[in-house]
């Protein structure tokens, strides 16, 4: 079994470093590549041309939505689907913020995604990290400025009337302590994707880095029961 991994907003392959050993036992993994696309649907096109013919896909966040949007270009590749801190909404006031910032920037003077918001993406007990924000502001810095912009402008669609055309195993994760998405998001999503199952950590937005232990069993445990 491969796996392809998608990562949210202005994250790169570290975000899955943590889980990384316990997925590699099923096969091969694959990334997305968060830096050249200029939508979320062209996301898609480029995360499915570098895939293998078929795989298990999980998506973080902004991945939840471009991981969705190959189960709808290509069904038969895709044999179970995780969507991790992600919603079926459009976008919120959070990304109409990032595309005016975006708007204004200098890419050229790109200082990362800001440790304040960093923060906030994080449970309360660990917005005080400062480990854990370095690790988040340093992937930030290595997709810089440019990637910055393109992914401020990607237009998140809402697709909650189009989740029912997802037929393979389907698990949605959320943290209860996600303060940019919240667990109604994940319910409604889960609800609306036949036999979808639905699990919630003691956790906030960033569930691969501040809960990759129990993150790591939940999908071990759900790609043992899909095969």
């Amino acid at each position: 079994m491969a796996l392809t991994l998608v990562p949210g907003f202005m994250l790169d392959r570290d975000l899955w470093t943590d889980i990384a050993p316990a997925l590699q036992r099923f096969g091969p993994l694959t990334h997305a590549d968060p830096a050249r696309a200029t939508t979320i649907a062209e996301m898609a096109r480029d995360t499915l041309d570098a895939a293998p013919a078929r795989f298990a896909l999980i998506g973080f966040s902004m991945g939840g939505y471009v991981a969705r949007e190959m189960a709808r270009i290509a069904p038969e590749r895709v044999s179970r689907l995780v969507l991790i801190a992600t919603s079926s909404r459009s976008d919120s006031e959070l990304q109409e913020r990032r595309r005016a910032v975006a708007l204004g920037a200098n890419a050229a003077v790109f200082r990362g995604v800001s440790r304040r918001s960093i923060a906030q993406s994080l449970a309360p007990e660990h917005e005080g990290d400062s480990t854990l924000i370095s690790r988040i502001h340093d992937m930030s810095l290595r997709l810089g400025g440019e990637t910055f912009r393109r992914q401020a402008m990607f237009r998140r669609e809402g697709d909650l009337d189009q989740l029912a055309s997802i037929r393979c195993p389907t698990l949605v994760v959320a943290g209860d302590r996600d303060r940019l998405r919240s667990v109604e998001e994940s319910v409604e999503m889960a609800q609306a994707i036949p036999g979808a199952r639905l699990e919630i950590l003691p956790t906030g937005h960033m569930i691969p880095l501040e809960a990759p232990d129990l993150l790591a069993r939940l999908l071990v445990d759900f790609l043992i029961e899909a095969a």
